[in-house]
């Protein structure tokens, strides 16, 4: 070998030494950031305890679980509890209502947040500014149940939205009855309920922008509408493409919660949901495998779709504007 050549063979030492670098750089950061360490190190116990040491309960989707005999005991019956779910009679109506509710909270749904948050930043009152954000934020804190009894009261024969509504001819009964009614009053009750806390974030994005850039677009000749085109929607784009990929990848996970407290007997074609189904199916009929085979078909769904969202995004936008 030349004296000039340089050898592009793999070191044994220095990759040995770049491995003691790297664990003792780790060390290091513990022993210098061990007060915040400890502050995660709750959240991250919680996450590991309750979010993936049970994921090996997943295999009893594969099986016709016994609880006597255990994870590892039970017999495997392969995919059967997926192909009995598929030819279940309320296959098509649980997954129907699932994307109908979710389609319809991801249209109506995602972009209040943002218009609240540019309607916020606009203001320039700051004591109408603080009483508006309260107002808006106070209803993420009531609990569903709340939430769902003043729905029922409100919309109830004698409750004051039934009334006014039965001015223009609607009759007069419980609109929860109303088949046709649970999705728009599901939609509507959980943006009054979300929108305040979902516009934090863009808020948080909406002043992170350069105000020179405002300044520029004005002596540009720039109005309200221009600054809000060119300034102020590229400036938050990132942060909404972000949150839209979650949106997205969370499609098919409404939440039973609040369904299970709204939805009756008149109104099981329109709000019977997945996460619903699988709740009736795992815990009153006592069907385990059938129900984990139900959330699992619907986990890999929702993480095709997010992989999907993330993967479109890095393509039509730029790296910044995705998870990964």
């Amino acid at each position: 070998m030349k004296a000039n050549q340089i050898s592009l063979k793999p070191n044994p030492i220095n990759r040995h030494k770049l491995k003691e670098s790297f664990w003792q750089r780790a060390i290091n950061d513990v022993k210098k950031n061990k007060v915040l360490y400890l502050i995660v190190s709750p959240v991250v116990l919680f996450y590991v305890l309750f979010c993936y040491v049970p994921m090996y309960g997943v295999l009893i989707a594969f099986q016709r679980f016994e609880p006597a005999l255990g994870v590892f005991g039970s017999d495997w019956v392969g995919f059967d509890n997926f192909k009995d779910f598929f030819t279940n009679i309320y296959f098509w109506r649980v997954l129907r209502n699932t994307l109908t509710i979710s389609l319809n909270s991801l249209i109506f749904g995602f972009p209040a947040p943002i218009i609240l948050a540019l309607s916020i930043y606009e203001l320039t009152a700051k004591r109408f500014v603080k009483m508006v954000q309260t107002v808006t934020y106070l209803p993420y804190f009531i609990s569903v149940v709340v939430v769902v009894g003043l729905i029922k009261d409100f919309t109830s024969s004698s409750g004051i939205i039934t009334q006014f509504f039965s001015m223009f001819g609607m009759p007069i009964q419980s609109m929860l009855m109303d088949k046709s009614l649970f999705v728009p009053i599901y939609i509507i009750s959980d943006i009054w309920q979300g929108i305040g806390w979902g516009s934090i974030i863009y808020l948080a994005a909406l002043t992170s922008i350069n105000t020179e850039l405002y300044e520029a677009c004005r002596i540009d000749g720039g109005g309200r509408v221009r600054q809000l085109i060119t300034v102020t929607l590229p400036g938050i784009m990132p942060t909404i493409v972000i949150l839209l990929i979650l949106r997205l990848g969370g499609i098919l996970s409404v939440g039973y919660e609040k369904i299970i407290l709204m939805y009756n007997e008149a109104t099981f074609e329109t709000a019977d949901v997945i996460s619903s189904f699988v709740y009736r199916a795992g815990l009153q009929e006592r069907n385990w495998s059938f129900a984990t085979a139900v959330g699992l078909f619907n986990s890999v769904i929702n993480i095709m779709v997010l992989i999907g969202a993330n993967y479109l995004s890095r393509k039509l936008t730029d790296s910044e504007a995705s998870l990964w």
